[in-house]
């Protein structure tokens, strides 16, 4: 109820205003309609003693409204539910209300009284959670404290599984999985798994502290590391962190950990699981349960919620689910490839000596320079050594941009000897790109500083005794084992004559064969 009196006296004391509005909590434009009806009265301070409170409240009381007139309540239930959306505001949600009324021909609400009546409504009904939480802003995770177990089928051991948590605070809608592991793969996996559960993505990711998400941990900027960075990004939600200790920042997953501890992982205490599928669709039962379970002091469940609430306001779903990436930092060697993972990737010639990065995911590798994608290769399996060389990151005129080419490497052979040359020939013809023999003939070029090019001669000659195109595995062995000292054979007799069985005719029925 507005205080007439204390506003009068307020003004006496020569206070602005906004500050008396703010001491009898009531609007601006009342105070100065009051004090401008004290005037044309001419109310002073101090009051008469026969001006009492009623007198007052009918001297300053609002006009009664005209004849056939009337003021239309606004519809409270969808106020709040409109509070809920983002952007909305009570100005807007009144601007609106105002024009409906005009538009029948009733009187609106002031603005003051409109959001007098919806607070009055919010506090009757106690209707405060969507004030708190907007539908589709927010996802809080985290993994519960109490773990499950899977059982060996051949061991009959019991292995611990961690259930992770997912809610959106709104209308507490839930999904929970079981992992064997609390590492970052199956973090981020948990992730994907829920927004797809979801079917969309909410603006605000709230997760706790932990080393899957948070490299550095800092009161007011805490540090996200890259890969779970690179989810938000791939899924457009901005990760938030909850300060240390401090639980209130993500009150409804913690408070759903607790519940779900009672309706999923206690009340399958009893049951035994031999595979981590079976265990996750047995929760995956007892959560629909759970999220269809009606609510015990309002109408409705965290089901129909989030259908008419929440699920509209979701971002929707990239074309595609992410996919953890590893990251690894590269040199691009002279012959502008990369190795990651025992494997040789291209990348533009420009790029020789340069360090990159370079992203692995199950299929694909991306070479990345500044922040910038530049090149990309289907990811290679089998074999160590194999290269994947795109004709596009090769120079048109390979001597004006690279030092090292096929006749610098013969040029270097020649000076060692002709056995030399002859290997690094075929070391060249050895690859279907020659660029890609470039670092084979490097090594070789090593062997000579570190065994001297005498015995490189020497070993590359045993080599072509063995074979007519021999690798660098060959050399590298004879050096390492010292055949390159040993005398070299005689070939000017067969040496199968040593060890050939000589018959005399006799044993084939000549002349001097003796009955």
């Amino acid at each position: 109820m507005t205080s007439y009196r204390e506003i009068l006296r307020l003004n006496s004391q020569g206070l602005s205003q906004r500050s008396i509005a703010a001491s009898c909590g009531c609007g601006k434009g009342t105070v100065q309609r009051i004090i401008t009806h004290a005037m044309e009265q001419g109310l002073v301070w101090p009051l008469p003693p026969e001006v009492t409170d009623e007198r007052l409240r009918q001297l300053f009381s609002a006009p009664e409204k005209p004849e056939g007139m009337s003021y239309t309540e606004p519809d409270y239930e969808h106020v709040h539910r409109e509070m809920g959306k983002r952007g909305v505001t009570l100005s807007l949600l009144w601007s609106e209300y105002r024009t409906q009324c005009r538009e029948v021909g009733d009187i609106p609400f002031m603005y003051s009284a409109f959001c007098e009546h919806y607070r009055t409504y919010t506090v009757r009904n106690k209707a405060t959670m969507h004030l708190e939480h907007r539908p589709g802003e927010q996802m809080e995770v985290d993994w519960a404290g109490q773990t499950m177990a899977v059982v060996d089928n051949i061991t009959g051991d019991a292995i611990t599984a961690h259930v992770f948590v997912a809610v959106l605070p709104c209308s507490g809608y839930a999904y929970v999985e079981a992992f064997l592991s609390r590492n970052q793969e199956n973090w981020i996996a948990a992730h994907v798994n829920a927004y797809q559960y979801f079917g969309g993505v909410t603006r605000i990711l709230v997760p706790d502290n932990l080393k899957t998400g948070v490299d550095r941990v800092d009161w007011y900027t805490p540090v996200i590391n890259k890969s779970y960075h690179e989810m938000a990004e791939h899924y457009g939600t901005a990760v938030i962190p909850a300060r240390v200790r401090k639980p209130k920042d993500k009150p409804t997953v913690e408070g759903t950990v607790g519940v779900v501890s009672t309706w999923i992982i206690a009340a399958l205490r009893n049951w035994k699981f031999f595979s981590l599928v079976e265990l996750n669709e047995a929760i995956r039962e007892k959560l629909v349960e759970f999220n269809s379970k009606p609510f015990q002091k309002k109408q409705g469940s965290r089901l129909s919620v989030f259908l008419e609430e929440e699920q509209p306001e979701l971002q929707p779903l990239p074309d595609h689910p992410f996919e953890l990436a590893e990251w690894k930092i590269c040199v691009v060697a002279f012959n502008y490839h990369v190795r990651v993972d025992k494997m040789f990737y291209s990348v533009p010639y420009a790029y020789i000596k340069h360090e990159v990065s370079a992203r692995l995911t199950h299929g694909t590798v991306e070479i990345f320079h500044d922040g910038t994608r530049i090149a990309s290769h289907a990811r290679r399996y089998g074999h160590p050594g194999q290269y994947s060389t795109l004709q596009e990151h090769m120079p048109e005129d390979h001597l004006k941009y690279v030092q090292w080419n096929a006749e610098r490497f013969l040029a270097w052979a020649k000076a060692v000897g002709e056995n030399t040359v002859a290997v690094t020939k075929s070391i060249l013809t050895s690859r279907k790109i020659e660029q890609q023999a470039y670092r084979t003939c490097m090594t070789l070029l090593k062997l000579a500083e570190k065994y001297s090019p005498a015995r490189l001669e020497a070993a590359c000659k045993r080599a072509l005794s063995y074979s007519p195109a021999p690798g660098l595995k060959s050399v590298q062995t004879i050096l390492a084992t010292e055949q390159d000292k040993l005398p070299e054979e005689d070939t000017s007799r067969d040496a199968s004559a040593d060890f050939a069985f000589t018959r005399g005719s006799g044993y084939y029925g000549g002349d001097d064969h003796v009955e």
